[in-house]
Parts: C-alpha cells; structure tokens; sequence
C-alpha cells in the first residue's frame, strides 16, 4: 500500500476480490492518467486544462459505449468495458476530473470547509466506486467511506510538505495556519519550529479523528475487500504515528512505511472491532 497519488486504494492486490481486480484496475489507470495530465511535465496551467477536457470528452463517450482510438485508448477502452460490466456511476468519475481541474491552479485553502471539498472530488470518488463495485449502497457506509478516504487524502498532505511546499502545492488551510501564528509562506520559506510542529500536530490529529470514525466499515464490509480495507486503514494510522514519532517535522523530511511496519499494521487489522476504538488511533 502506498499514500502516493491515487494509489490510496486497492490495484488488483491478493486481497482484492478476483470479480472487482479488472474494474479497480481500469479505474486506477483512469484517475492516473488524469492525475499525470494535471501534474507532470511543463506545460502551462491552460494546456493542462484544455487536455483534461478532451479527457472528460472521452470519458462521457467511453460511458456511452464509444471508445477513440486515437485518444487515450489505454485508459478509456477498460473503463468503457467496466462500466459496462457494472454499471458505474459517471459522477465520481466526473468529481474527481474536477479535483484534477483545481490541481493545475496550485489554489491556496481558506479554511477546512474548502480542503473538505477538494477532498470530496479528489479522494471520496475512489472509495464510492469500490462500495459500488462491492454492491454497498447504504448511507452510512458511504459516509464512513468519505471518511476514510478523506483522512487518507489529508495524511497524504502531512505526510509530503516537505515535497509539495517546493512545487508550489499548499494544502495547510490559511486559517489553521494563522491559528498558530503563522502564514502559508511562511512554510515555504521556513524549515521546521514549535509553530509548525504544533500545526501539524493539530491537523494529523484532524485527519486521525476522521479516520477513526470511518473505520467501522472495514468490519462490515465482507470478505477480503473488508480485510484490505482494513490494511488501508491501519497504514494511514500508521503514517500519522510515523509522523507523530518525527514530532510532526515533516517540513525537511517525508516519513515513509518500511518492511517493518507490515506485521504492526496486520495485527492491529486482526484487533479492529467494530464497536471499538481503531488499534493505533492514538498518536504521541
């Protein structure tokens, strides 16, 4: 499992259901190449955009059964036939070619009402399509759902300042920033203090607390697509105890899972309980 782009959910792994492995695949190749579109290479903000609309173009042919070769046919003749196969909803697809679109500007966030958005375009689209594939359509689990992948896209952010702050990409919301004395540049320009550690101390704790509370559907959801999101689950809550152990100095370094992580996080997958407190919720 990685947290890096939209490897933040299941590619065909072993535990993933043999049934859904074609579909997940075609949907990860989907959002990968839109994400590359929107964020490699050096064409100007205005080429990015124009080409994410061909590719939305190509996505709304590809839902009505019509495949171009001559445009992304790698990405778009599988997802053309997933969508077929199972019936996926265009809108997620739809919100996350909007997330892409807001990524070319580098926008700064006011506020987390703001950041909750994006994270509603760019991450709980990939979550929604795994419950759909699954055949889980309830209100709750989507909520746990949105959850869950919005703690995974936030911990991604405080996990990769260090990487994101020199490209020009400020997730920090403006006023949690200003809440401990402290403007988005001034991150850009500094290197790790007290402030900076308590700021991201506050918002990894924001991002654990989200976690938290869609963690119950990875003991509801059956089979092995239950257990793998259990594993997604405890990653995350792993990165963020990783950070945590760094005492939140993520501004010169980015903290990464290793070998060792793996038997901390399957066993505290064995532990989780629905009607309970997530193993390693709790952060130093």
């Amino acid at each position: 499992m990685s947290v890096d782009h939209y490897e933040n959910f299941p590619v065909a792994s072993l535990l993933c259901p043999p049934a859904m492995r074609g579909a997940v695949t075609a949907i990860y190749h989907f959002a990968r190449t839109a994400d590359d579109i929107a964020d490699e290479g050096d064409a100007p903000a205005n080429e990015r955009r124009s080409q994410l609309g061909r590719y939305r173009t190509a996505l709304h042919a590809a839902a009505a059964g019509r495949v171009d070769a001559a445009h992304w046919p790698g990405a778009f003749t599988p997802l053309a036939q997933a969508i077929g196969r199972h019936q996926l909803p265009l809108a997620p697809l739809d919100d996350l070619l909007d997330a892409f679109m807001q990524d070319t500007g580098n926008p700064r966030y006011a506020d987390r009402a703001q950041l909750l958005d994006y994270c509603r375009r760019s991450a709980n689209p990939i979550g929604r399509l795994m419950l759909h594939l699954a055949g889980v359509h309830d209100a709750a689990s989507l909520a746990q759902s949105d959850a869950i992948c919005t703690a995974l896209q936030l911990i991604n952010f405080w996990q990769d300042p260090s990487t994101d702050l020199p490209r020009g990409r400020h997730y920090v919301p403006e006023a949690c920033a200003q809440r401990h004395g402290l403007r988005l540049d001034d991150l850009h320009a500094g290197g790790d203090t007290p402030a900076t550690q308590a700021l991201l101390h506050e918002l990894c704790h924001w991002a654990a607390t989200l976690m938290h509370q869609g963690a119950p559907l990875a003991c509801r959801v059956p089979g092995r697509l239950g257990w793998e999101l259990r594993l997604v689950v405890q990653g995350g809550m792993r990165i963020l105890e990783r950070i945590g152990r760094m005492h939140y100095r993520t501004l010169g370094q980015r903290p990464v899972l290793g070998a060792v992580d793996f038997p901390v996080m399957l066993w505290r997958a064995l532990r989780m309980r629905a009607a309970e407190p997530t193993p390693g919720f709790a952060l130093p």
